[in-house]
């Protein structure tokens, strides 16, 4: 391991944890982001995993220049793997995992910080868009939470899984989630992703049968979480909203999946959701779920389900264009503004 020779005196406000493969194009800018903070006690470490680009230098490089800057490096492992060695090697109050081609407003970390400090939240919910998601959301992104620390080694069985991606965060903050109630949030921490040809994420929507494969090692992640906890009566919600977030909207709706894919992925969701959900859900947490998460458990087949979630979606659009007209006769437009958006929200 090589690392900066930073004597510390006292606890680092929040590590930053930025795992690096194959992204000199990005990187530089993803560096100088974090090391532009107005927020100044931080420590940047970056994780190269078996780069074969010159991203291994480009860290090397910050880590001569910036006391703040630490380098871990290892063969390609994967981003799960990365992360976690960070995570293990962090010394800050709080942890922020951050990818290595995205960058970070010069505000940041001090509103993320000030937030959890004036909060006194395990988890501090980052940015507008996740933000609407409380007060329970059933995932997030990495980037879009700030950890205390002590919260994550209070709980060491949860971690990033090895082996799966996407995903991987999805079930890491899962897990935390379910774990507290102490949730700050800021609307002013502005992150700026990056959309580009080269992530993982894309190559994989075209290798559906790759991602389906792995979705029930997703389901073994959560199984082994829940009943190490004792938490499906209590938490039994807080796992069918993942389900209906990932597995159903994300994968079964989000994916152009041909009709083989889309059965397998309709009996393996429900065979978990009779198995580990349905047992403990009741009825009125029942109906807190979507409508067509709702039509696709009541279904028998994809087929059936598709056929009835074309039809919701066809009086959906009506009922929002009659609602829309409507709202044009409201006399403030700040008013019709606020009506128009609820609308949107609620017939989605």
């Amino acid at each position: 391991m090589e690392s900066s020779d930073l004597v510390r005196d006292k606890e680092i406000g929040v590590s930053v944890v930025m795992p690096v493969f194959n992204v000199d194009k990005f990187l530089g800018e993803a560096i100088e982001s974090v090391l532009n903070q107005t927020f100044e006690d931080f420590e940047l470490i970056l994780v190269n995993d078996g780069s074969t680009d010159s991203s291994a230098a480009i860290c090397k490089r910050y880590l001569a220049l910036h006391a703040r800057v630490r380098f871990l490096d290892q063969p390609n492992l994967g981003v799960s793997a990365a992360r976690n060695r960070g995570m293990e090697n962090a010394e800050g109050k709080y942890i922020y995992f951050m990818d290595s081609d995205d960058t970070i407003d010069k505000d940041f970390l001090r509103n993320s910080y000030c937030i959890g400090e004036k909060s006194d939240a395990d988890i501090v919910v980052l940015g507008e868009y996740y933000i609407n998601r409380l007060p329970d959301p059933p995932a997030l992104p990495g980037w879009a939470m700030l950890i205390r620390r002590n919260f994550i080694k209070d709980n060491p069985i949860v971690c990033f899984p090895n082996d799966i991606q996407p995903c991987e965060d999805g079930l890491f903050s899962h897990q935390l989630l379910a774990l507290t109630n102490r949730i700050g949030s800021t609307a002013d921490a502005l992150y700026f992703y990056r959309k580009h040809d080269e992530q993982n994420h894309q190559a994989i929507n075209k290798q559906a049968d790759k991602l389906l494969k792995q979705i029930p090692q997703w389901f073994a992640v959560l199984e082994n979480f829940y009943t190490h906890y004792s938490l499906y009566l209590n938490k039994s919600l807080h796992l069918a909203r993942f389900l209906e977030h990932e597995p159903f909207e994300f994968r079964y709706l989000g994916m152009p999946l041909n009709l083989k894919q889309k059965e397998y992925l309709f009996h393996t969701i429900h065979k978990y959701f009779d198995s580990h959900v349905n047992p403990y859900l009741s009825a009125m947490d029942y109906k807190k779920l979507s409508v067509p998460f709702q039509l696709f458990l009541q279904s028998k087949s994809s087929i059936e389900f598709d056929d009835r979630y074309r039809e919701y979606c066809n009086k959906t659009a009506i009922r929002r264009k009659i609602v829309l007209f409507a709202a044009k006769f409201i006399p403030f437009s700040s008013l019709r503004r606020r009506v128009r958006q609820k609308i949107n929200a609620r017939l989605r």
